[in-house]
């Protein structure tokens, strides 16, 4: 590509499950990317490659692909939906000059909608609404478009990105109108929506003649040519084997030269000799390079603005596993080994921070799922540790301690609206606004502490049958409040180390519920199960029925047991209270007590 002017920079953005990811894929296809017989083969969620993200159905990192489209190129940029990856976001826009912003006809704008909007429109992007899913049933869209107007309205930073063109899309079947269409099944492509980017979507406003400077917004690794920086040339040309200078954060420079240089086409990249000002490229040779950080021309070095990214909300400890059962399962367990992958995670996960915690460590990251996801990949890669009970990063201001605050939306059938008003209650949340959504369901939304959060989701789903759609959103920070109280009981603990037998898990099940099941080993100050009551009780489920000669048809039958709990990873975090640690090892999840004495748990207390 030797014209800027025929480059478009184009980021999708939507909330969760509004269609993102399957419209990138339609948009793959009806370019003419792939072959014929590559067509037929490539999945559908082409772009969700990894395998968290095939497992929970969610995007998870931000990834940029490149179409062709006539003369002119289209770098389009798919971001996550959930507001735990918003960093994603954050970082990702720097690098289009507009937006796709996706809404489903139904649902209308949500809480992440109104997010990466703002985000968008602080940066002056140019928008482009698609209101897709149009053939649900129970589809709003003019409603929808009066909401989308009065979101813009809220959040524009200038009268200009209020005129904004609005596309109506089905986009699984890869159909897209200008107008609303009468007949949703008729024969069309996403040719508007081509034609859309190339007009309403401006060329990058790049001097081509300038020095050299491009801003690291993406991080890859590869075994063979090591780390790619990846991010837009603002300035100037870039050329294989040309001399740089990275400039860090804190304004050193370091020399480099680039060793190749890949452009992308489709999934993959292709190797090019030059790049000009506003095109996509990923670069190798400057190992040094960390996202937010300018690779400049070596005689004119100027650094652009450092990307800001907003501060996180949650943080856990993680450290080695330090139970009796500590590297029997995992092949990575020292302090050392857990702190060099935290290193070379905080290189890609931008909103991610760590500091050193004794022998473990302080991760923080933007919630709950950001963390889980974390754990899970660590989990995979075969490294065992422990984590504590997630908790609230506070800011000092104004000489106060202030806690961060939560947004939180909630859909839910009308029957159920007594328990979710129970729960949030005991969580001090402030009802803001109660509505009744089109299907019929009541739409609440509430103001709560982040802290509140911790254990929510799975409170709610239980006691609304697994029906209740949940969204959060931050809200700012607010002072510190009192102590939220218990909503928990307290647990049941192994008395002692062996194999639990069916024997003893008879007599402990009339305890509580229980989360292990026979022949598995357990340790003294283990969690094996919820207690009824709200303190904690030791039990024996080691104990193994003693045979005597005394025989009789009732004590001799088969012994049936409830079966057992199996908590998932964020279930056990929610689980866990201060005095617990969640145990993470490739093969299990174990709860247990941070002191596993007794006498030493007595003390503590």
């Amino acid at each position: 590509m030797k014209d800027a002017t025929l480059i478009r920079n184009i980021a999708i953005i939507a909330h969760v499950d509004h269609g993102k990811t399957t419209m990138v894929d339609g948009l793959l296809k009806q370019s003419n990317t792939f072959r014929d017989n590559q067509a037929e083969m490539t999945q559908d969620l082409i772009m969700d490659s990894g395998d968290q993200e095939h497992e929970r159905g969610i995007t998870i990192t931000a990834k940029q692909t490149s179409i062709y489209y006539g003369d002119y190129k289209i770098n389009i940029i798919d971001t996550p939906g959930h507001a735990d990856f918003s960093g994603e976001v954050e970082r990702t826009l720097n690098m289009a000059d507009g937006v796709m912003l996706i809404v489903d006809a139904q649902e209308g704008p949500m809480p992440q909608t109104k997010f990466v909007l703002s985000k968008a429109l602080e940066l002056g992007l140019k928008p482009i609404v698609v209101i897709n899913k149009i053939d649900k049933p129970s589809r709003r869209i003019h409603e929808v478009e009066d909401e989308l107007s009065d979101l813009f309205l809220e959040l524009a930073t200038d009268d200009a990105q209020l005129h904004y063109p609005v596309y109506y899309a089905i986009g699984r079947e890869g159909k897209a109108w200008t107008t609303l269409p009468d007949n949703t099944s008729e024969h069309a492509g996403l040719t508007p929506i081509f034609e859309a980017i190339i007009s309403d979507i401006p060329a990058p406003k790049v001097d081509a003649n300038g020095a050299l400077q491009l801003l690291v917004t993406a991080l890859q690794y590869d075994s063979f040519l090591g780390k790619y920086a990846i991010g837009r040339i603002s300035r100037g040309i870039a050329k294989k084997g040309m001399a740089v200078t990275l400039i860090k954060r804190d304004g050193v420079q370091i020399s480099g030269r680039i060793d190749k240089l890949f452009g992308y086409r489709g999934l993959g990249r292709e190797e090019v000799d030059s790049a000009i000002a506003g095109d996509i490229v990923a670069l190798t040779g400057i190992s040094e390079a960390h996202i937010g950080e300018t690779i400049a021309d070596k005689e004119n070095p100027e650094a652009l603005p450092v990307i800001d990214i907003e501060a996180p909300t949650l943080s856990m400890y993680l450290g080695p596993n330090t139970s009796p059962f500590k590297g029997k399962e995992g092949e990575f367990s020292t302090s050392r080994q857990i702190g060099d992958r935290l290193k070379k995670e905080l290189e890609t996960n931008v909103a991610l921070r760590v500091e050193e915690n004794g022998i473990g460590f302080t991760v923080s990251g933007r919630g709950e799922l950001h963390l889980s996801v974390l754990i899970e990949t660590m989990r995979r890669e075969g490294f065992e540790f422990e984590v504590g009970r997630p908790q609230v990063v506070t800011i000092e201001k104004d000489g106060e301690t202030q806690e961060p605050v939560e947004e939180l939306q909630i859909e839910v059938s009308p029957e159920f609206v007594g328990v979710v008003s129970q729960e949030l209650g005991a969580r001090r949340a402030i009802l803001l606004k109660q509505e009744q959504a089109s299907s019929g369901a009541a739409r609440m939304t509430y103001i709560l502490p982040t802290r509140a959060m911790i254990g929510l989701r799975n409170l709610l789903l239980t006691g609304t049958k697994g029906t209740v759609i949940m969204n959060s959103l931050p809200h700012g920070y607010q002072p510190m409040g009192g102590k939220l109280q218990t909503t928990r009981n307290g647990v049941l603990i192994a008395f002692e180390a062996g194999t639990t037998t069916p024997y003893a898990l008879q007599n402990a099940e009339s305890r509580g519920q229980l989360f292990v099941g026979p022949a598995v080993q357990v340790y003294g100050g283990m969690i094996i199960g919820l207690y009824t009551r709200q303190e904690d009780l030791e039990v024996n489920v080691c104990k193994a029925k003693h045979l005597t000669n005394m025989r009789s048809s009732s004590s001799d039958g088969t012994v049936q047991l409830t079966p057992f709990i199996e908590l998932s990873l964020e279930q056990c975090i929610d689980f866990i209270e201060d005095d617990e640690l969640l145990e993470v090892t490739p093969k299990s999840l174990r709860l247990r007590k941070r002191f596993l004495d007794p006498n030493q748990r007595k003390r503590n207390k």
